[in-house]
């Protein structure tokens, strides 16, 4: 009868990074516990691009993102700018931070971001615009630009990623916690991050490249390959979103699935450590809540969400503490 069951539950799909990402990582966990939980049977669907068209075209249910991308798809701008706002996109929750970094061979000469002028940098990105976006936030924290460095064109992380190890670039970017990095780790006898400077003026740079990026303070840890001592690196959310024309029910029963099983998450990928149930309705900019996923937070006290702290207004405090 169980099996009866889960043969038999509706499938949805969750279009993701391709495979050995951290969303795709991240991604396997979710459908792990939707499909347990939610009498739903959920499906990753790992591919090059962002998954928007297949959400407004009804071919997949729900896409793992990043915060500034659904930003800018839902509001026409940065790498979609001339698309016009999305009318469907539709926000579900917000996962966790993706604490991202610019990581070197650990005997590498390149010790901070400003030490990457001239040096060899992925770029272009074109199967995934948003990797060349955050590498560009990483070189305006230092007041750089990709005018300042070699750029090497790559179509996505992974490639990029496989380029750093062959030795074709200097550099190579991943959120913290993603299976690449600990394969380069092995590969190149271990790496090392370069540490973002979060003061006011450079945590505004960067936010001007990457709306909603926050710098976060990270600690040594077995999940952290790089990172030697207490380091700060940029975060922004990963955003789980949907189409306005998926029902309230489906939407409903895995933000309550989410909600409910972050051990569940953990067990599968730890890096689900960082995933606060209680910031899942943090408000994202410029993009509409799905009715489903307001239904639930309405039931557990999690609406009307709060707002978070800008950035940059956050470090201005913080500069301003330590003059103090």
């Amino acid at each position: 009868a169980l099996f009866a069951s889960a043969a038999q539950a509706q499938v949805i799909s969750l279009i993701t990074t391709p495979a050995g990402t951290f969303s795709n990582s991240a991604a396997s966990a979710m459908a792990k516990v939707v499909t347990d939980h939610a009498k739903l049977r959920m499906t990753v669907q790992a591919q090059a691009n962002t998954g928007y068209d297949e959400l407004e075209a009804g071919t997949a249910e729900l896409t793992v993102s990043n915060s500034f991308d659904s930003t800018f798809w839902a509001t026409g701008t940065g790498e979609y700018e001339g698309k016009g706002p999305s009318k469907l996109l539709r926000h579900v929750a917000a996962m966790m931070p993706y604490r991202v970094a610019m990581h070197v061979r650990a005997d590498s000469n390149i010790n901070r971001i400003c030490d990457l002028k001239g040096k060899r940098v992925s770029s272009d990105f074109n199967a995934q615009k948003t990797i060349g976006r955050i590498i560009a936030a990483h070189l305006a924290n230092c007041g750089l630009s990709y005018k300042d460095v070699t750029g090497v064109p790559a179509p996505n992380v992974a490639r990029q990623g496989e380029d750093f190890k062959s030795g074709k670039v200097d550099v190579m970017f991943f959120a913290m916690g993603s299976p690449q990095v600990k394969e380069a780790a092995a590969a190149l006898g271990g790496l090392r991050v370069l540490e973002v400077d979060a003061s006011a003026q450079a945590a505004k740079r960067m936010e001007d490249v990457l709306p909603g990026a926050y710098t976060i303070n990270v600690s040594p840890s077995p999940a952290t390959d790089g990172v030697t001592k207490p380091t700060n690196l940029i975060a922004f959310d990963m955003n789980l979103n949907t189409s306005a024309n998926v029902s309230d029910d489906i939407i409903y029963r895995v933000t309550k699935a989410l909600y409910e099983s972050k051990k569940d998450m953990m067990d599968t990928f730890p890096p689900f450590a960082l995933f606060d149930p209680q910031m899942m309705s943090k408000i994202q900019i410029g993009i509409e809540f799905h009715p489903g996923a307001i239904r639930f937070y309405r039931e557990v006290g999690l609406w009307p969400p709060r707002a978070a702290p800008a950035p940059a207004a956050a470090a201005a405090k913080s500069d301003a503490a330590k003059k103090k």
